[in-house]
């Protein structure tokens, strides 16, 4: 099974570039990203917490699963693949969920997106011998849906490798240190969110 692992903040223009200023000798990798949701007509997935996306970073097409888990974090699933419908049967197979080629038989269809920008940073924390690897990634762009679009800033920490405990700890810190507020719903559900008001 693939885990993520990841903490968010809310964030702002003047936060982003405080922690951009914590690592001023690192170079960030740049990544812009257009992201599209899906979900069946009958709304079955987002009923069931899962979570299809697609998206292009640069010229890299990556349809993504997600499901909720019982341990910390998020089953997550993905591979290379231009068209979210074929990527379908990678993702049950990779998941093991029979299910979601049943409950994706009549089709699926947009619901949302974003587009932001990532700099993300791969971090190496503590001795080698600990593994323990977190990306820090700096996003800034609109969540879309329908024809509204919301502007936001976010800070993820995202585990790669090591124990989730650490990740927790170092997050309480920079959380502290930024004065940081945690980001609860994913840019899904955020995204989702924005169809619903006004």
């Amino acid at each position: 099974m693939g885990v993520e692992y990841e903490l968010k903040y809310r964030a702002d223009s003047e936060s982003l570039n405080r922690v951009r200023s914590l690592f001023p000798e690192r170079k960030y990798c740049e990544i812009p990203m257009e992201t599209c949701y899906y979900d069946t007509p009958d709304g079955a997935l987002s009923r069931r917490h899962w979570t299809l996306r697609h998206r292009l970073e640069w010229n890299r097409h990556v349809c993504t699963l997600k499901t909720p888990i019982a341990s910390p974090g998020r089953g997550e699933w993905e591979c290379e693949c231009d068209d979210i419908r074929k990527a379908l049967p990678i993702l049950a197979e990779k998941a093991s969920l029979p299910e979601l080629l049943e409950l994706t038989a009549g089709g699926v269809i947009p619901t949302c997106g974003a587009r932001f920008t990532r700099e993300a940073l791969p971090l190496y924390i503590g001795e080698v011998k600990d593994n323990f690897k977190i990306e820090l990634a700096l996003d800034s762009g609109v969540l879309i849906n329908g024809g509204r679009e919301c502007p936001f800033h976010e800070i993820e920490l995202e585990l790669k490798s090591g124990d989730p405990g650490k990740l927790d700890l170092l997050g309480e810190e920079f959380a502290q240190r930024f004065g940081l507020v945690p980001e609860p719903r994913s840019k899904y559900a955020r995204a989702r969110a924005l169809g619903k008001e006004g």
